[in-house]
């Protein structure tokens, strides 16, 4: 009897309704499972049961909810108390609309578990945006999907569970009229409270829905947080979010005495006034390529990939703890040539874009610099276009400008790479041609792109350079080898011993050992200062923390700049070494480098203290226990709001009286 009354409810509505979300449940937890085996290295070491039970929990919480956004459709459609719908076909249509918006949400997810390598987080909707002005999307997504068929299989095999276990009512299985209404009238009256608990993830009064950054409470550490979260719950959350929402931590007061990004320069006779500066921002050029920052690895023996910038670092002032402010290429153009880190959402993809930047270029145009920013993708790529032209750039060079060039050497789009720009070699020896035409002084800045993912290189130099395990390798050889064309050819020009050149990276990459894939870790990229003419004396700084907010500042100091401006970061060169500091935006949780201490902090609470110098995997939570923790709270909440603040109230530049 028991088993008849169990078979007539799957076929009421709200039965087959009920098993189809637990059938996609499911569906969505595989592919959770997937995720994790994609990233088997990031996760798998820092993996316990307990751990393991709080993401089971976590992922429960949020597929629950992204499941009746993406279905609420599909609910209201099944529940509806309108006898029309139980003619042949209407449930055949509901199967459609199931089966259709469940593959697209899973889909995002199986694509998420290879680009999390890049980002460190889910995507939202701001990745619409990043690469609105690509006309290659089209042939990266199939370039993807081959390199990638696992997951294609994998992809079909769960849509076919979608499809085959979906349950339909039986059409009219209500009978009379009058009992069709109450029953289904009923069952919206009882489901409809039910979705808006599970959308909210909670039924305590009072609570807010929760957010992405809710995850970070079901795991130890941020990037852990993508394995709870699922890719439609971050799309579907962040349309329409307000980026830069003031904390009101403190005071106004309280905040300026905390954290003022407001620089005013004090010359002390250092000055290389006039001298050109060239800024390489390098893709995806991680630390741990490097060997010169990693004799400690594999017993001291390894040498890296990457043995030109190796033997450039030897005579570079640079810095074994310095960080990128991002995970994302456009990330990179803000900190590095205006001081701003990236916080919440990239800078481009804000409104905060349409405030007044300084940079570089612009603030040295009044000192008689001619600029030029440099990157053989396509004009538009990245809106790295739009922002050189904001912070004063006199020119743009980019692949518009290589193709048109008569030069023989050089192939048009027969040195494109197929994907994202002209390939390294071609691309920097024209930008040394041009280069070479400038008058001084000169600003020129280039954006890489060879060790872009997939990381391809010529065909003539197929084999050459040293692989590992890592596909990245060769392509962050290719690259190494092209900075030493161009560095042996300017060698010989006359501005050559007259400028400052910086090369530092725009994000790390995929990384091999364990101390670069921790939430610190994960960020770790050279910053290099080098001039020719011996005037920066060379040296690994071990005392001092740096980061890619940090060289706008340095530059200026060396420069002579001497009026105030606004950067987040710190002048290198005449900041105490205990007074340097870095800063990142860790999936939903800040991070904050100073002295020996990491800490953590999620908006509202320190989550974690790490003596990250000696304790480089992160083992060893100190939170609440070290003396140096509340003055590194309140400064880091003043950090935060002063951005918040300045980004919502165009206070990016300071306003002459």
């Amino acid at each position: 009897m028991a088993t008849m009354n169990i078979s007539r409810f799957k076929y009421t509505p709200v039965g087959a309704a009920l098993i189809n979300m637990v059938t996609a449940l499911v569906v969505y937890m595989l592919s959770r499972v997937v995720f994790f085996l994609v990233n088997w290295s990031t996760f798998a070491p820092y993996m316990s049961w307990k751990l393991a039970g709080s993401m089971l929990h976590g992922g429960l919480v949020f597929d629950t909810s992204a499941l009746l956004y993406i279905n609420a459709l599909y609910i209201a459609l099944t529940l509806l108390p309108v006898p029309c719908k139980e003619k042949p076909g209407f449930y055949q249509g509901l199967k459609w609309l199931y089966v259709v918006t469940n593959s697209l949400g899973l889909a995002a997810n199986l694509i998420d578990s290879v680009y999390v390598q890049y980002t460190g987080r889910r995507t939202t909707m701001s990745v619409f945006s990043e690469f609105a002005h690509e006309d290659n999307i089209a042939s990266i997504i199939f370039g993807e999907t081959c390199n990638h068929w696992y997951l294609l299989l994998v992809m079909v095999m769960m849509v076919a569970i979608l499809w085959i276990c979906f349950v339909k009512p039986r059409e009219g299985v209500w009978g009379a009229r009058w009992h069709y209404y109450v029953v289904q009238v009923v069952s919206m009256l009882v489901v409809a409270p039910a979705a808006i608990i599970g959308v909210r993830g909670s039924a305590t009064a009072g609570t807010k829905p929760i957010t992405i950054n809710n995850a970070n409470a079901f795991v130890n550490r941020p990037i852990e947080g993508t394995v709870v979260l699922n890719t439609p719950f971050t799309l579907i959350r962040s349309i329409g979010h307000k980026a830069f929402a003031d904390p009101h931590y403190m005071p106004q007061e309280a905040m300026r005495r905390a954290f003022d990004p407001v620089v005013v320069p004090r010359p002390d006779g250092r000055s290389q006034a006039r001298k050109n500066v060239v800024i390489f921002i390098v893709e995806s050029m991680g630390k741990e390529y490097i060997g010169a920052y990693n004799r400690h690895l594999e017993g001291g023996r390894y040498k890296g990939y990457m043995p030109f910038v190796d033997s450039l670092v030897k005579r570079s002032l640079t810095f074994q703890y310095s960080y990128a402010n991002g995970r994302k290429s456009m990330d990179a153009m803000p900190s590095v040539l205006s001081g701003l880190p990236m916080m919440v959402e990239p800078f481009f993809l804000t409104p905060a874009t349409l405030n007044d930047v300084q940079g570089v270029p612009s603030m040295l145009k009044p000192l008689g610099y001619y600029s030029c920013f440099f990157h053989g993708g396509h004009n538009i790529s990245m809106g790295f276009n739009a922002f050189a032209r904001d912070i004063g750039y006199d020119r743009y060079v980019g692949l518009n400008e290589y193709c048109r060039s008569k030069n023989p050497a050089y192939h048009g789009m027969d040195d494109f790479d197929g994907k994202w720009a002209i390939y390294d070699e071609p691309f920097l020896q024209f930008m040394l041609d041009n280069v070479n035409q400038f008058r001084q002084p000169f600003v020129a800045t280039v954006f890489t792109a060879s060790s872009h993912e997939p990381f391809h290189i010529p065909d003539k130099y197929k084999g050459v350079f040293k692989e590992g395990k890592l596909p990245i390798y060769k392509s962050i050889g290719y690259t190494d080898m092209s900075l030493r064309r161009f560095f042996e050819r300017a060698s010989r020009q006359p501005w050559y011993r007259n400028t400052i050149f910086v090369l530092v990276a725009d994000h790390a990459s995929l990384s091999e050992h364990a101390e670069y894939k921790t939430d610190l870790g994960h960020y770790s990229v050279p910053i290099i200062f080098f001039t020719p003419d011996g005037s920066l004396k060379p040296a690994l700084r071990t005392d001092v923390i740096a980061q890619q907010t940090d060289i706008m500042p340095t530059l200026m100091h060396l420069l002579g700049y001497d009026k105030p401006y606004v950067a987040f970061g710190c002048d290198l060169l005449s900041t105490p070494p205990r007074d340097t500091w870095a800063f990142n935006y860790n999936n939903g949780v800040f991070q904050y480098m100073r002295g020996d201490y990491m800490m953590q902090f999620d908006g509202q609470r320190v989550t974690a203290m790490y003596r990250f110098k000696t304790d480089p995997l992160l083992r060893h939570n100190l939170a609440g226990r070290v003396k140096e923790q509340a003055a590194m709270e309140v400064t880091l909440k003043a950090l935060i709001q002063q951005y918040m603040q300045r980004m919502n109230h165009n206070e990016l530049v300071v306003r002459r009286r």
